[in-house]
């Protein structure tokens, strides 16, 4: 962990308005000047909602999160939704319905994801947060008293023209009245918040700006008193390819879907043009920190130094420290900048997890060519002899110029793992038995 970068760890200095905004993280809002007036004006409440709509919460999930912990480090009350109501029927996707989940996953899920998003927020002092679930206000609820006591404030011509409710209008499925009620119950946990907690601001992804909006009227009808909303942007990857996704999945926070190492690999492979963005989205590191990291990156691209600081912060600020070395650790020694034998079996077999791998007796005394084979790092014997001719192969960071190189037991690292690599970028593990 970069020790010598100074963090905002209080927002102090800066309006979090104009936090919010150096860091890009305002696209829409209802009235800004008016906020920032509430903000001014003592501590406010706020609330972003969280749907157990999988057993983690994701990159997309975390970029919110951080925002009620700007809001709770500058001095306003987060409280953090975790939608036990929300999460059984599901906010309306464009493409198809929502498989509905037993109620008893929901719950399993919810407890998980309750559990992920606290140690971010602090729970006491005057600015603690609260764990909330609408599950507590919308499961005593009767239909009747919804459908009158919600329902009338609603109008369907304003509702069908909600993006996903109109794609999918439009479609061969259809859409469902309870996926199209959605925008009914998470309206009414704003309306019950500012009833139980005096919350006046609600956060949330800019994909949610249609069912947040509808919120803020709700409050408005109901109790003739005007509440705000703050919407973030999704972020984008300059290449045009999803943000949090890799070629093997989502990038989850739960350790047990997307391990601290491959979690720190994404951040390490963050694009030039992306990383100086993503730093001010998912760190605490200062302006004067992000602006030296940036003309780093300007003037020297090669050394990816922002990129190794914003894989450490953020690794560590999900997984921990200790984690987040490990994970430094195996990524360095992994390309030949580190020694391999420093990593425990654990940290190996992670690693080896996310590479191409093979297996071998150690009584058959494969050769080099033949674990470049196995490996699949390369298609044919003969291709493997000229990677080693060429002096292209090697095992456990040694070149080795010899197609007729066997290992022996002690080469094995933890694990009985030898890593090969082919060229500088090429890497795959073999597990010798």
């Amino acid at each position: 962990m970069p020790d010598d970068f100074v963090r905002d760890d209080a927002g102090v200095g800066a309006h979090i308005l104009d936090e919010l905004a150096w860091r890009g993280l305002i696209a829409q809002s209802t009235h800004l000047d008016a906020l920032r007036r509430d903000c001014d004006a003592g501590p406010l409440t706020l609330y972003c909602g969280f749907d157990p709509s999988a057993p983690s919460v994701h990159l997309g999930n975390l970029v919110q999160i951080l925002i009620l912990r700007r809001f709770q480090r500058a001095g306003h009350r987060p409280l953090a939704l975790v939608g036990g109501a929300t999460g059984l029927i599901g906010d309306p996707k464009p493409t198809a319905e929502r498989m509905l989940n037993a109620k008893d996953v929901i719950a399993g899920w919810m407890e998980r994801i309750r559990a992920q998003i606290e140690p971010f927020l602090d729970f006491e002092g005057t600015y603690a947060a609260t764990m909330v679930n609408n599950l507590d206000w919308t499961r005593p609820l009767p239909a009747i008293d919804f459908l009158r006591d919600i329902g009338k404030y609603f109008r369907v011509n304003r509702m069908l023209t909600k993006e996903a409710v109109s794609v999918r209008l439009h479609s061969e499925s259809g859409i469902s009245f309870a996926e199209f009620s959605y925008q009914l119950l998470q309206a009414m946990d704003y309306l019950e918040l500012y009833r139980r907690h005096g919350c006046t601001l609600q956060t949330g992804g800019s994909d949610q700006w249609g069912n947040i909006t509808a919120g803020v009227n709700l409050v408005h009808r109901v109790e003739q008193c005007s509440v705000h909303a703050l919407a973030t942007p999704l972020i984008t990857k300059a290449d045009s390819t999803k943000f949090g996704k890799t070629e093997s999945g989502t990038i989850w926070l739960d350790p047990d879907l997307t391990s601290p190492y491959s979690f720190y690999q994404f951040w390490i492979n963050a694009d030039d043009r992306d990383v100086i963005g993503y730093l001010k989205v998912f760190t605490d590191l200062s302006r004067d920190a992000i602006t030296d990291l940036d003309r780093h990156t300007i003037e020297r691209p090669y050394a990816r130094e922002a990129q190794r600081v914003l894989a450490a912060e953020v690794t560590a600020l999900v997984h921990g420290p200790e984690e987040a070395r490990r994970a430094a650790v195996a990524s360095q020694a992994l390309f030949g900048q580190g020694e391999l034998r420093d990593l425990d079996e654990r940290t190996l077999d992670t690693v080896m997890a996310e590479a191409p791998t093979g297996q071998v007796l150690l009584a058959d005394r494969p050769t080099i060519v033949d674990l470049l084979v196995v490996s699949g790092l390369a298609d044919s014997k003969s291709a493997a002899r000229r990677t080693v001719r060429e002096g292209g192969a090697s095992v456990n960071n040694a070149r080795v110029g010899d197609e007729g190189w066997t290992p022996a037991e002690s080469d094995l690292l933890p694990g009985g793992w030898l890593v090969l690599r082919r060229g500088r970028r090429h890497t795959a593990g073999v597990r010798v038995q």
